[in-house]
C-alpha cells in the first residue's frame, strides 16, 4: 500500500520551472533514494511532501489525503542541523517529543526521549549543547530529535552531505542500523549514488534541471545486511551503479542540448559518483 502519493506534481520559483510532472509512489516500509544533480529540485520534492510548500499543478497525497501543511506524521532531517544551540541533546529531542507527545506524563516523556538518544548512541553526550559535539554527532541529534517524534515517514534531505567522508561513511552504517530498528518508511534525498545503493530497497533518480523529472526507477535487490567494502566487488552493486550514473549524465546532456541558449557548454551540475 502506498503511503505517499505524487502525481502530475509540477513546481516552479518565479519564472523556473523546478519540477514537471513528477509521478512517485512510496510504499509502507519501503526505503526509496532519490539521486539525483545539486539544484536539481530535490529539496523542493522533499518540501512538498512535508507539506512545507505547494505544487502549483498536481497533487501530494499521505495516506490517501492531500497534503495540505506540515505534520508529526511526516519527520524531516535537513543537510543544516536546526538544533538550539543553548538547548543540550536531551533538551533538544525532548523540545520535539513535548509538543508531540503533550498527553504523556513528563516521565514516560523522559523515558521517551532518553530511549532515541541511545538508539543514535548519544547517551554519554546527552548533557551536552551543540557547540560541543562535532558535525557528525550534532546530525545524529538531529534524526534522534526527528525519530522521536515517531513519524509514519522520516525525510531525509541531504543529511550527511555537509560531514567529512569518514564521518559520512560511519554514520551510513548508523543510518542503516536505525533504519532496520525502527522499520520507519523513508525518503532519503542525496547526490551520492552509491549512499542510495549501500541504504535503500529502491533508486529513483532525478535529472538534471531546470523542469527536472523523474526517470525509471531501479530496484536494489542486494541482500542485507550491505557491507561498503564487499559492493565494491559486487557484480550487481556495479550493474546498479552503472545504469543511475548513465541515466542521470544522458539526462544532464540531453537537458544541455535542449537549453544550449542558456546553459554554459561543457558544465555537468554537481553529481558524486565516486567509487
Amino acid at each position: 500500500m502506498a503511503i505517499v502519493e505524487l502525481k502530475a506534481v509540477s513546481k516552479r520559483y518565479g519564472e523556473t520551472d523546478v519540477l514537471r510532472d513528477i509521478d512517485l509512489e512510496i510504499e509502507q516500509g519501503e526505503f526509496v533514494a532519490l539521486v539525483g544533480y545539486s539544484g536539481a529540485g530535490k529539496t523542493t520534492l522533499v518540501s512538498l511532501i512535508a507539506g512545507l510548500i505547494k505544487p502549483d499543478a498536481g497533487t501530494v497525497m499521505f495516506r490517501g489525503k492531500p497534503v495540505t501543511a506540515p505534520g508529526p506524521d511526516r519527520g524531516v532531517v535537513f543537510q543544516t542541523y536546526s538544533l538550539l544551540p543553548w538547548l543540550t541533546v536531551t533538551e533538544n529531542v525532548a523540545l520535539a517529543v513535548d509538543q508531540v507527545f503533550s498527553d504523556r506524563s513528563a516521565e514516560q516523556r523522559r523515558a521517551h526521549v532518553e530511549r532515541y538518544i541511545a538508539m543514535v548512541n548519544l547517551t554519554t553526550a546527552r548533557d551536552k549543547k551543540p557547540g560541543q559535539l562535532s558535525g557528525g554527532m550534532r546530525q545524529r541529534v538531529a534524526l534522534a530529535r526527528a525519530l522521536a517524534m515517531e513519524p509514519e515517514l522520516l525525510l531525509l534531505d541531504e543529511p550527511l552531505s555537509a560531514l567529512d567522508a569518514l564521518t559520512r561513511a560511519k554514520l551510513q552504517s548508523e543510518l542503516a542500523r536505525i533504519c532496520r530498528v525502527s522499520g520507519k518508511t523513508i525518503l532519503l534525498v542525496t547526490n551520492d549514488v552509491d549512499e542510495g545503493i549501500l541504504l535503500a530497497d529502491r533508486i529513483v533518480p532525478l535529472e538534471a534541471g531546470p523542469a527536472a523529472s523523474l526517470g525509471p526507477c531501479v530496484a536494489v535487490d542486494i541482500p542485507r545486511p550491505r557491507e561498503r567494502t564487499a559492493l565494491n566487488h559486487d557484480e550487481r552493486f556495479k550493474a546498479i551503479r552503472g545504469e543511475v550514473i548513465d541515466y542521470l549524465l544522458s539526462s544532464a546532456h540531453d537537458k544541455r542540448t535542449r537549453n544550449r541558449s542558456s546553459l554554459v557548454a561543457g558544465v555537468v551540475p554537481s553529481l558524486d559518483t565516486t567509487p
